[in-house]
Parts: C-alpha cells; structure tokens; sequence
C-alpha cells in the first residue's frame, strides 16, 4: 500500500505539502509511527479524526494503516448529530494527532509493508471507513480493505500513467474517496510528490506547478472563470475531473484556456473508482470512459432499451456497510454485482460510458459532495417551525446542483433554516434556498412527489 515509505521510491524534503506546510517520507512516516504506537496494543477498534487539510490527517490515516486498525475521518464542518451519529455507529475512539512527535521505530510495530503488498487490514476487514449519506436515515460506514484500495490505485496509476516523476496537485477534502484515497493514498502509493493547496482556489491550482492535477467540476469551473489561472495549467499533464458530472461548457472552457481534455473518472464511496478516461486517450464530454483493469460492468435495462441501471464487479467493492447486512445485501442483486443506482449508457463501438442520471431523485450532488437528500429532510423536521420538508437538487452551473428545500412551515426564515441545517449537518449539505410551499404532494402511500414540486 505505502511503497513511497518503504524508501524504495527515495525521498525529498517536500515528498508530502499540505496547506503549506511540507514533510519528507521519513518525517511523515515518523508521525505515523507514533500515531501507530498508540493504536497497537490499545484494544482500539476503530479511531476516528478530524480530517482537515493537514499533514496531521495525512499521518492519522498512515499511522492506523501501520496499525491495522481503521480510520474513520471526520468532517471537519460537521455538525453535533452529524458528529455524534459517526461515532456513536462506527464505535471509534477521537484520537488528536500532534505531527511534531515523531517515533522512527517500536519494538511492537508492524514495518511499512513492501512494495506489492497491500498492507494490513483492522476490525471487519477495513482499512478505511468512509461514512456515506444515503436517500434516507443517517449516514452509513463504509468498509474499504487494503486490498481494494491498492487495487484501485494501480489500476488508476495505469490508466493516468501515473508515476513517481509527477508532482499531484488538488485541495479536496481529506475524508472522502477523492482526496484521501486517491488525492493521498494515491500519491504515497505511486511516489509522486503531492500538494495539497488547502483551499482548491484558481490562484492556489495555478502557483503549484504540478503535472497531474484532481477536482470536481465545481473547481474546474471556477478554474476556468479565470482565464490567467486556467492558462498557467498549460505545462501539466494532465487534468482529471469527478465525484460529479462536469459541465460541457466548463469542458470545453479549459480546453480553450489551458489546452487540456479534461478526463472523467467515475465510482462510488463503496465501489472506488471504476470508471475513468485514459492518459493519451480521447476525452469527451460528458464521457467517464471505459472499465479499469478487472472490473466488468452491466446494464440492467429494459429491452431495446439504450439506457439503464449501472451494475458492476470487481476488486475495488467495498466489504459492507458498517453494522447493516440487510443494506448490503440490498446493495447487490440476486447474482452479486453492485447496484449503483446511477442510469448510463454505453457505446457500442469502444465502450465508453456515459452517465445519464440518476435511479433515484434523492442522491445530490453539489460541489462534488455526495448528499442524501433524506437525512438534509430530517434535519429541517428537527425544527420546531416545520412540519413537512422535501429536498431536491435543481442543476447549478457552479456546484453541479444545487440544494433546495420545499417545506411547509410557519414564522421562521429561509436563512434560519438554512442555518439550522448548517448547525446540524456538515456545512456543505445546508440548503442553497427554500421554497415556502402550503403542503408536499404525496402519493397514496405518503411519499413525496418531488417531481411535482419542480413542475409547480
């Protein structure tokens, strides 16, 4: 898993750059080392941090590889029940990380594992748990091994020819699949140097000076607002995009401004990357490329139907949802591939896949955040003030959506509302607006007909 801290790939004094601030391999091994030194032994089953944009995250998650034990990265923006509900369900211990206290070895730590190993995997079999929001009901643990990780880097390492001559840039956030799996583990994996800008601002992706750069469409677009910051990506390699669909005009804005395709890459929090556009291949918009080396993918679709649910197999799945076999076996149909929920189509001639929508209307994504639009409901119900909440996401040329709230209240404001949720919830899933509505339209089963809220 950690082949650039086997000492295998060398070292320089700026291997590893995170909001400014810059490690070695060894210095950042040695935090881990520490970090490690407190799982090992401890009875600790799971430890959960605060994932923000530092080197100490960085060392957390290393340091629980180290140990065999899973990280559960917090949202740093998360609120109270948020917060609470993470723990309390993935039964982790809050550890805090000081990087400065640095222990290079200990007699009852496992070694850094050798390049082609996968590293050790802690309780269930994870190595990570990633928490997911899903339609409805609290967020759920993911379960990510070692094993799926390491071959899903590889495989991307292959697809972007990604190696350790490149310099990876992004400033996403270090507790989903994107920034940590890909945008850290990715790099310490491959040995290219990475920077973490902190915040993914234009100027900030321009001053790097990488070869190989991450972000979701709500940063390329922002990117390319700014012709001078698009313009200085001319030297990179290459430029992916993903977590959401990206724009066609934003598409086609950077390849006039920086003279780069921009490649997509598709997967889930429980399946990782599955999908991608190739380094030196052809990139489309709206394309998110072809199967990577072992997964196989399916349409479950009607007949003579162009279109239908995306089903897959392969390596890089995850183990289970934490606590809940009944939603992991729904998660899979009768004869074992995943359900991702999302609608595509492929073309018959090279495989290509393009993802068309969504299975379901109460799966959000904005900004390259992945929202249920269930638990955003259930925080705005938590309010004394409102009776009924519907949420949806309407397309932004921004955030990819956006989020909107009808709901059925009296004597409150759309901004108190919106920083109830805010107070509740990560700061990213608070509503973009709120719609006053006299009642949510619902079927004879009382589900909410969100369509016809869209249409009034």
């Amino acid at each position: 898993m950690l082949t650039a801290l086997t000492g295998a790939l060398g070292d320089r004094a700026d291997a590893v750059t995170v909001a400014g601030r810059s490690a070695s391999y060894e210095e950042l091994l040695g935090a881990a080392r520490a970090v490690a030194a407190g799982l090992t032994g401890s009875g600790t089953t799971a430890f959960a941090v605060d994932a923000t944009a530092s080197l100490e995250t960085v060392a957390a998650v290393v340091g629980g590889l180290l140990a065999g034990v899973p990280c559960v990265p917090l949202p740093p923006d998360a609120g109270p029940a948020e917060r609470d509900h993470i723990l309390r369900d993935s039964g982790a211990r809050l550890i805090e990380v000081d990087f400065a206290r640095k222990s290079a070895t200990g007699p009852d730590l496992p070694p850094v594992p050798a390049p082609g190993e996968d590293g050790a995997d802690g309780a269930d079999g994870a190595a990570l748990i990633l928490y997911t929001s899903g339609t409805t009901g609290p967020p759920k643990g993911v379960l990510l091994t070692a094993a799926a990780i390491a071959a899903d880097l590889d495989a991307l390492a292959g697809a972007w020819q990604w190696n350790a001559e490149d310099t990876l840039v992004h400033g996403l956030p270090l507790f989903h699949v994107h920034g940590l799996v890909l945008g850290v583990l990715g790099a310490l994996r491959t040995g290219s140097r990475l920077v973490h800008t902190g915040r993914p601002s234009p100027q900030a992706y321009a001053e790097a000076g990488g070869s190989l750069y991450f972000g979701v469409p709500t940063v390329w677009s922002r990117v390319a607002a700014d012709p001078q910051a698009a313009a200085a990506l001319t030297g990179a390699r290459l430029l992916v995009s993903g977590s959401a669909a990206l724009p066609a005009p934003v598409f086609r804005a950077m390849e006039s401004l920086s003279g780069h395709r921009l490649v997509e890459r598709y997967g889930m929090t429980e399946t990782l990357i599955t999908l991608s556009g190739r380094a030196g291949g052809e990139a489309h918009p709206g394309t998110v490329g072809t199967p990577l080396p072992g997964i196989t993918t399916r349409l479950a679709a009607e007949p003579g139907a162009e279109i239908g649910e995306l089903q897959l197999t392969g390596p890089t799945l995850f183990s289970g949802y934490l606590g809940r076999p009944e939603a992991t076996a729904a998660a899979y149909t009768e004869d074992g591939w995943f359900r991702t929920g999302d609608i595509a189509a492929v073309d018959a001639q090279d495989g290509t896949h393009r993802i068309v929508g969504r299975a379901s209307t109460d799966m959000i994504k904005s900004g390259g955040y992945r929202i249920g639009a269930g638990e955003v409901e259930n925080a705005l119900l938590d309010h004394p003030r409102v009776s009924e909440a519907a949420v949806v996401g309407i397309p932004d040329t921004d955030l990819g959506q956006r989020i909107v709230a009808f709901v059925v209240a009296d004597g409150v404001t759309g901004g108190e509302l919106t920083d109830f949720v805010a107070s509740h919830l990560s700061a990213h899933k608070r509503p973009r607006e709120v719609r006053f509505v006299a009642s949510i339209p619902r079927n004879a089963m009382g589900k909410p007909q969100k369509r016809l809220l869209l249409e009034g």
